[in-house]
């Protein structure tokens, strides 16, 4: 079955994810793979594709975040559904180690990610959401692996994805990058020292057969950038509190957890901004984050209101400051 042929396949698992009917939507997935399906292609083009529709309805407001987490539930059945069926192909290739940034619970993208390269003849180690700094030390010491591929969907786990970067190229071992949080192309996995970047599951495939065997260490980032967003990251909390205590989208009638991520989200942005020299994440969130107030009726100058606040919150960090005058769309 050819990716063309898999919009059928894509509706019914769609179908299935809505009504959160694991059942249904392993049965999707065991059908494609007995008809022949590539498992990345089903991976990318059906479980993928349906996730996606997923974060788009949260963001409109037509689903909660307890729905949403049902849908991902049953997508991660599925992909393990996948997993089991490539862990049937000889190992034919080194190992690598598959990891989510700390502080970063999104693990079904490192699931894909794990299984597309499983698909390839890897021998991958997959070490689950929000894998400590200190453990992946700990797994690279002792597997010795060819590779580590790290998966950061949220701006904010940019900052512990550069630690892995950093532990994994003192031991020699290459890191490729992927995932949300990276956007469009390369340029925030170079600014953060991995050594490639990839799209998506099939990307990643092509570039870990070309990864060196050998890197060296990590190029330090610049050190004024690396002092801020780490006092940024220190304060996070208080900065978070007296946002929400000020900004008026909290009498606006929205749901104060949405409130706060939106909130945290801009301030993610800021530290991904500062550490990766690509102040595209800040422009990215106050689209993100216009949308969910535009989804929700709410008043455009609350964004007004907010970047207001946001300026005046960060008043005492000049580069914050700086990115978000000359960022903010």
């Amino acid at each position: 079955m050819t990716v063309a042929d898999l919009g059928p396949a894509l509706t019914e698992f769609q179908s299935a994810v809505a009504s959160t009917d694991s059942v249904a939507a392993l049965a999707v997935v065991d059908a494609a793979l007995a008809a022949g399906t590539d498992p990345v292609s089903l991976l990318t083009e059906v479980v993928g594709a349906a996730q996606r529709v997923v974060g788009e309805k949260w963001q409109r407001g037509e689903w909660s975040v307890a729905e949403e987490h049902a849908a991902t539930a049953v997508a991660m059945s599925a992909t393990e559904a996948i997993a089991r069926e490539v862990r049937r192909r000889p190992i034919v290739r080194g190992r690598v180690v598959v990891a989510c940034a700390e502080r970063e619970w999104h693990a079904l993208p490192a699931m894909m990610i794990d299984c597309a390269l499983r698909s390839d003849g890897w021998n991958t180690t997959l070490l689950g959401a929000s894998t400590p700094a200190l453990r992946l030390s700990q797994y690279l010491q002792d597997l010795g692996p060819d590779a580590l591929a790290v998966s950061c969907s949220v701006l904010g786990s940019l900052p512990t994805t550069r630690r892995f970067i950093e532990a994994s190229r003192a031991a020699g071992i290459p890191v490729l990058v992927g995932g949300p949080a990276f956007g469009p192309d390369d340029l925030r996995a170079r600014g953060l020292g991995a050594t490639a970047w990839a799209a998506d599951a099939s990307d990643a495939i092509e570039i870990m057969r070309a990864m060196p065997a050998v890197v060296s260490a990590a190029e330090p980032l610049p050190a004024g950038e690396v002092a801020e967003q780490a006092a940024l990251e220190l304060a996070h909390s208080g900065l978070v509190a007296d946002l929400m205590s000020r900004w008026p989208g909290i009498a606006c009638d929205l749901d104060p957890d949405l409130v706060k991520d939106s909130i945290e989200q801009l301030l993610h942005a800021v530290w991904a901004a500062l550490l990766t020299a690509d102040p595209r994440p800040i422009s990215q969130t106050v689209w993100w984050v216009s949308a969910l107030l535009e989804f929700r009726a709410q008043s455009p100058s609350l964004l007004d209101d907010l970047r207001i606040e946001l300026t005046r919150t960060l008043r005492d960090y000049p580069l914050a400051t700086n990115l978000l005058d000359t960022s903010w769309p």
